[in-house]
């Protein structure tokens, strides 16, 4: 069974940086794709980054371009959000989660970790 737990979230001021990471178990590491995705109160989840583990290939939501940088370690099985310049409006949970596939353009991300709670104050 696919585990995947996200960490590193918290609070932050307008401008600040965190890095959160994406621990994960129970599945090929290396042959899917794994975005992060976030939901602000009252608004729908929105996928903001992806990496294709088995490409190297990366995509970013408009609203994080430039900001944000996904990145992997195979070794240790884990997937990480570099989040600089942030700002009020990224506050929100983040979520990571396991496609099906091994393309970010496919869709199918069917395992979710807990979630973890970023919050930007300006």
């Amino acid at each position: 069974e696919a585990q995947l737990v996200e960490s590193g979230g918290g609070l932050v001021q307008t401008g600040g940086s965190l890095r959160l990471s994406c621990a994960t178990s129970g599945f090929d590491f290396d042959a899917y794709a794994i975005g992060w995705f976030r939901q602000a109160p009252g608004k729908e989840r929105e996928r903001i980054s992806c990496i294709s583990n088995s490409e190297g290939s990366t995509t970013y939501a408009d609203s994080v371009k430039g900001r944000f940088t996904i990145s992997s370690d195979g070794a240790k099985k884990t997937v990480y959000l570099q989040m600089n310049n942030l700002k009020a409006e990224d506050t929100a949970v983040y979520y990571c989660s396991a496609s099906w596939w091994s393309v970010c353009n496919k869709g199918g991300f069917g395992s979710w970790g807990q979630g973890t709670q970023v919050t930007v104050s300006s």
